[in-house]
């Protein structure tokens, strides 16, 4: 079905919830843990995604949900709620406002909606498939990229890549720059270099190892805003791709990202990828 008014506003209050949640823990004590996979997780995290989950349970208990934190409610009505209660914990910890609760809509695989919301610098994109996405209620559009050598590229940390991505990454960092270290790539930034895509100022985002509630929110806000997201073959993102993110501002450079991102890959590297 497509997404409602009521659906948008649904997303926006859970937003707000969660960033009511995260606030007073900024750059206080948050009860850090580590997880299993090593990652970390705070109070703020399990309470963010607590509080959502209640607001859905409450107005879409048919809905099923795919939250970090908590697992996965089975859906009986073919729409997913996926929640990352805090996308970039680490920046989190530090102090750094470049983390985002990340909240989307998927129906049947497919994600239709999608937001990123920094609440402590109350940054908020929304992105809903057909409409054009909004920047705090304003058109945000992507900007255009003429050359790929040039062009800024960012990650969150090829460090955080399976070992046989990180070949591939470098390939597309040495397309852009042409040796030059002032035309590195950004690092730092999760969820956030999405929303800065999204808005213009970047022109390539790429990712490896990410998962539903790591990608999906982001897929209608950047295309939504004039950019392109697709796994590294070029295929577009679902609830069943395996977490190669890129995102590309300029939809006329995509071709010219893949090969790029490609350029070390042989037949074996192709079937990873």
């Amino acid at each position: 079905m497509p997404v409602s008014q009521a659906d948008i506003d649904l997303a926006h209050r859970l937003a707000d919830a969660a960033g009511s949640v995260i606030r007073p823990y900024f750059r206080g004590e948050f009860g850090l843990e580590t997880k299993g996979d090593q990652s970390p997780v705070t109070l703020a995290d399990k309470e963010a995604e607590a509080a959502m989950r209640r607001l859905l349970d409450a107005e879409r208990s048919g809905d099923g949900i795919v939250g970090e934190e908590y697992g996965e409610k089975a859906s009986v009505t073919g729409r997913q709620w996926i929640l990352d209660p805090i996308d970039g914990t680490r920046s989190f910890t530090v102090g750094r406002a470049i983390f985002g609760t990340l909240i989307a809509l998927v129906e049947d695989g497919w994600p239709v909606l999608g937001i990123i919301d920094q609440p402590v610098q109350r940054e908020r994109w929304i992105g809903v498939a057909g409409r054009d996405t909004l920047f705090n209620g304003k058109p945000a559009r992507t900007r255009p990229c003429p050359s790929l050598e040039g062009a800024i590229v960012a990650t969150t940390s090829p460090h955080l890549f399976a070992e046989g991505d990180v070949p591939h990454f470098m390939s597309l960092v040495r397309a852009v720059s042409k040796g030059s270290p002032r035309q590195g790539p950004v690092y730092g930034g999760d969820c956030y270099n999405y929303g800065l895509l999204a808005s213009g100022h970047l022109d390539i985002v790429a990712e490896s190892g990410l998962k539903l509630y790591d990608f999906a929110a982001l897929v209608p806000v950047v295309e939504g805003a004039g950019g392109r997201m697709c796994d590294w073959n070029g295929d577009p993102l679902t609830a069943a791709s395996e977490g190669h993110v890129l995102a590309i501002g300029d939809a006329a450079r995509t071709d010219e990202v893949l090969e790029a991102i490609r350029g070390v890959e042989d037949d074996h590297d192709h079937e990873h990828l």
